[in-house]
């Protein structure tokens, strides 16, 4: 089984390209699980909230993980929960980083901000772009400081695509279809 991460900014594409991606390579994704919890509460986020966020997250990681799928696209891990928290309320929930540490993932590919516009959808709050690079900054950093690989993705959205598709199907041992 290959587990491959899509994180970054807002409207870098990462729902988008995964579920592209899971077209073409009929695999699973495990989508963000913030996106539903906010349609649900209909209400901004709350520091309280994240732990409940971040545990249904891993969870579902971890469910799809259980199922053994050849390929699994992860839209999001905690790794954005984490930096999201550190975002919005300078701390998060202690059990995450400990948690993050212990995984490898087959690859992490970090969308880069820049190459795609920003799309207001009612739940997003990174309009200006020197927000999205930080947070993407915050990101790699992470990944960085602890010793986990990952590949920044530029470009606009069909090059975002075919980057991955490239990648992940070098990664699976598949020729492109």
């Amino acid at each position: 089984m290959k587990v491959v991460v899509l994180t970054g900014p807002e409207s870098a594409g990462k729902s988008s390209l995964c579920t592209a991606l899971a077209q073409h390579f009929r695999a699973p994704v495990v989508r963000e699980y913030v996106r539903e919890y906010i349609e649900l509460q209909q209400r901004d986020t709350c520091y309280t909230d994240v732990d409940i966020i971040a545990r249904e997250q891993w969870r579902r990681e971890q469910a799809a993980k259980a199922l053994c799928p050849p390929l699994l696209l992860l839209d999001t891990n905690l790794l954005s929960n984490l930096q999201w928290s550190l975002t919005l309320f300078g701390q998060y929930p202690d059990w995450i980083e400990p948690v993050l540490q212990q995984q490898r993932y087959d690859a992490v590919f970090v969308l880069s901000p820049d190459g795609l516009p920003w799309v207001a959808d009612g739940q997003r709050c990174q309009p200006d772009i020197a927000a999205r690079r930080a947070f993407q900054a915050g990101l790699t950093h992470w990944m960085d400081r602890h010793g986990q690989p990952c590949t920044v993705i530029p470009g606009d959205w069909t090059q975002r695509y075919q980057t991955l598709l490239k990648a992940i199907a070098a990664l699976a041992g598949q020729r492109q279809r």
